[in-house]
């Protein structure tokens, strides 16, 4: 695993990424029973398998480069990451964990909460349980759905969340595009209207990926966050597999027993 975290720039990229990694605020918005997707953004699903152990240690260099800036994980421990990844502790040390971090220490962000209190309002979220509560899907397609807004502060916008404080922290490696509308004849209180309906999105400009790199970018990401929500659902979905032959043969054989104690009873 090649090394991802450069402890001398946390603090840079902390303030470079200030107005961006905080804000998967909006993903925690992202609520059942919300308007209906676009088509095109419906089809997105995240696909993610966290049984892929070089998924999981891509999606945590993304994370550690781009999100604990920001962002902690205050649920998961360096230790408990680098097991079940399997990253040697040395590796471990000196290319993913900070220079004051100890091994048995919780992933925590190198933003001490009042400035974050000071830049933002709130102390950004937390993104161990991200994924578990809303979704692999949801948080794939807020990733994958900025746009370019002039109009906005950030300059970006969001299809999945309208006017997201978080701006399109990951435009240099998708590249820029626009959301292209069509108007659509639609009634508003017994009145015909025209309404502006999201059709596609137009690339405007390349980035450092191409998209189908991009994507697995993304689905990498996801993919550590969803490990993170549970780190033990490998070897629990494992375990729950001979869980069950157990108990169907634990079944099996009080049938048996109740046959045999009561051949005799009529």
């Amino acid at each position: 695993m090649r090394k991802s975290f450069l402890p001398a720039t946390a603090k840079a990229m902390a303030m470079t990424l200030a107005l961006a990694l905080p804000l998967l605020v909006p993903v925690a918005a992202l609520a059942e029973g919300g308007p209906a997707l676009p088509k095109v953004v419906e089809e997105w699903h995240a696909g993610n398998d966290v049984a892929s152990i070089d998924s999981l240690q891509r999606g945590a260099r993304n994370v550690i480069n781009y999100c604990l800036p920001c962002h902690s994980m205050k649920y998961v421990r360096w230790s408990r990451m680098g097991e079940d990844l399997h990253i040697p502790m040395n590796l471990l040390v000196a290319d993913l964990m900070p220079p004051d971090a100890k091994p048995g220490d919780y992933i925590e962000s190198s933003l001490r909460a009042e400035d974050a209190v000071v830049w933002f309002g709130k102390q950004p979220p937390d993104l161990s349980l991200i994924a578990r509560s809303r979704g692999t899907d949801k948080v794939y397609r807020f990733l994958k759905s900025f746009y370019d807004d002039p109009s906005r502060p950030a300059g970006s916008n969001n299809i999945i969340l309208p006017a997201p404080a978080m701006p399109a922290v990951l435009s240099e490696l998708e590249g820029v595009k626009a959301a292209v509308y069509k108007s659509e004849e639609s009634v508003v209180d017994g009145k015909p209207v025209t309404v502006k309906v999201f059709d596609h999105f137009e690339k405007i400009s390349g980035g450092q990926l191409s998209d189908e790199q991009f994507d697995a970018f993304v689905r990498d990401t996801v993919n550590f966050l969803d490990y993170a929500g549970e780190p033990a659902q490998v070897s629990r979905r494992s375990t729950g597999v001979w869980v069950v032959l157990f108990l169907l043969v634990l079944t099996w054989f009080a049938w048996m027993l109740k046959k045999e104690y009561w051949k005799d009873v009529h």
